[in-house]
């Protein structure tokens, strides 16, 4: 089964939609390669708290964020510009669970069928991981659907989500095409 959780970076913003993640005009591109160097490249923050092209972003394997991520197109480049298969991408993101809020429906698939796995917390926990920030690592048990994040000063936090069977045995076989290959 697939394995999920690592460093975490956060962006603190609702209705991240899939022109901030990945723009329009990459949408030509048909590898991850060639998407991931652009990756929320147009997403811009009033208060300056994110930057596309930091260390954070580079290095993490979770992105927290708030409600209704993915809202706009239902382009699976977005999705494609958040991970990768590649074992020899230098520059490159292997983001493997992303949590909010709540996600754009299509967009949610699109992760589950690409092997992301998206994890829906109440507005509470959501404000209880964003206190452990900048620095948190994340653990996900996908089998008993729970997750803990531990911040630097050695705080943790737990929370417990919820997948319908199919989700969780989807993305736990590492997306749809792992899925068909296992199943078929």
């Amino acid at each position: 089964m697939k394995q999920f959780g690592g460093i975490a970076t956060f962006i603190d913003r609702d209705d991240i939609n899939t022109d901030e993640i990945i723009p329009a005009k990459y949408l030509t591109e048909i590898t991850k390669r060639a998407l991931q160097p652009h990756l929320l490249e147009d997403l811009h923050l009033e208060d300056g708290s994110f930057d596309p092209h930091s260390e954070a972003l580079k290095k993490a394997s979770v992105l927290v964020t708030r409600s209704n991520f993915g809202c706009g197109s239902s382009r699976e480049h977005a999705v494609w510009a958040l991970e990768t298969n590649d074992i020899n991408v230098v520059i490159g993101h292997d983001i493997n669970v992303v949590i909010g809020q709540s996600f754009a429906r299509i967009f949610r698939q699109n992760m589950f069928n690409c092997g992301i796995l998206a994890v829906e917390l109440s507005a509470e926990d959501l404000d209880r991981l964003f206190k452990l920030s900048p620095e948190v690592t994340i653990e996900v048990d996908l089998e008993n659907e729970q997750l803990s994040a531990t911040g630097s000063n050695g705080d943790t936090v737990a929370c417990n989500f919820s997948l319908n069977p199919f989700d969780r045995e989807l993305v736990g076989a590492g997306g749809w095409l792992a899925y068909a290959d296992q199943k078929y």
